[in-house]
């Protein structure tokens, strides 16, 4: 990759809407094929912990899911911090979160009005520190819409800004919070 590119892109060049396209050239060589090394801020996301669908409907979504997929799904979990339902769609290696409006401030009712039929609403990464990764974060101008709380599952999370996150918007989850 740095024979391609001559210098890699700052970290914030990554998530920022004002990114130049890369040189359209094919890649020839991967890391594995001995091409350089990953830089170290790629290491540190973890797994893809779930996607995030608003739906309009909690139960005609879960029906969905359970009877005509026939996946397993958590129960309903109301999260008033965060004005949400939640359940999760069980996939083994990651999850679909089902999002329903809890309260007169929900986001997702929000969310709703604009897309009546819902949709993909964020998508959760799994980081090993969410503090120092906000704080690398910060270093590179991608803010978070708010501070740290406590989402589903008690794990601590935080959602980063879309307009600093190619009109994404990404959620940090911190794998092992709390400490056992």
């Amino acid at each position: 990759l740095t024979t391609m590119i001559p210098s890699l892109l700052p970290l914030r060049n990554l998530c920022s809407p004002s990114l130049s396209p890369l040189p359209r050239q094919p890649l020839t060589r991967t890391f594995a094929q001995g091409a350089g090394e990953v830089p170290a801020a790629l290491h540190k996301l973890g797994k893809l912990n779930h996607v995030a669908v608003a739906v309009p409907d909690m139960e005609a979504a879960r029906s969905f899911y359970k009877n005509v997929l026939g996946a397993t799904l958590t129960p309903t979990e109301d999260l008033p911090d965060h004005g949400v339902t939640v359940s999760f769609v069980e996939l083994g290696n990651t999850k679909i979160e089902l999002l329903h409006p809890f309260g007169e401030k929900s986001p997702i009712a929000n969310f709703l009005a604009k897309n009546a039929r819902g949709g993909v609403h964020h998508y959760c990464i799994e980081v090993a520190n969410l503090a120092a990764s906000v704080a690398k974060l910060a270093e590179n101008s991608i803010a978070p819409l708010g501070p740290a709380k406590i989402g589903s599952h008690g794990k601590l999370v935080v959602f980063l800004n879309p307009k600093h996150c190619q009109g994404v918007l990404v959620e940090l989850e911190e794998e092992n919070y709390p400490e056992e």
